[in-house]
């Protein structure tokens, strides 16, 4: 049985030699972030669900041609931008505007040192945060979820995108710089 100790690659190879159960635990190891990056790029928790299984099924199709030449994780974050794009594609987004996009989500357990005044204005900005991260053109997004939210280094994110740092560095910058100018602006108007 494998264990946290083995490697992605010991774990690829396994699997690759009929080890029935090592694909089972990079699964269960990167299903979590697949679907996170998943969630933030699309927004839908059904699709992310649906983005996060096309993942998987496409990296055990296509396990041989991984060459180890970059971390698997790298790799299988590629999968997961590229069937996050091809669903996008499939299921066009309204061009609505981020004042009318309305977005419900469930309410996390509230912190007894918490007041209810202070919870409806770290949910309500938590809400405008998602709702200026999702008005974001793809390409800016895609950067600030998996350097914010999934914490992927920058060379990491170049590698994982097929770009630059230096592209990688500007989208960031760009991309927060408009979600900061954003919320100044909602922030002023509440």
């Amino acid at each position: 049985m494998q264990t946290l100790e083995t490697t992605d690659m010991q774990l690829v190879e396994q699997t690759l030699g009929g080890e029935p159960d090592a694909f089972g635990v990079l699964v269960r190891r990167w299903e979590r972030p697949i679907y996170s990056l998943a969630y933030r790029m699309i927004g839908s928790d059904e699709d992310a669900r649906d983005v996060c299984q096309e993942t998987f099924i496409s990296a055990f199709r296509n396990l041989k041609s991984f060459r180890g030449e970059s971390k698997f994780s790298s790799w299988l974050y590629r999968i997961a931008i590229n069937c996050c794009h091809s669903r996008q594609r499939k299921q066009p987004q309204p061009d609505v505007s981020i004042d009318e996009q309305i977005e419900e989500y469930g309410l996390e357990p509230m912190d007894s040192r918490e007041s209810v005044d202070d919870r409806l204005y770290r949910d309500q900005r938590a809400q405008l945060v998602r709702r200026a991260l999702a008005a974001l053109p793809h390409d800016m997004r895609q950067v600030i979820v998996m350097k914010e939210y999934e914490g992927l280094k920058f060379h990491e994110i170049a590698e994982v995108l097929g770009i630059p740092v230096s592209t990688v560095k500007t989208r960031l910058y760009t991309g927060l710089t408009y979600m900061r100018k954003r919320l100044e602006h909602v922030s002023d108007s509440l």
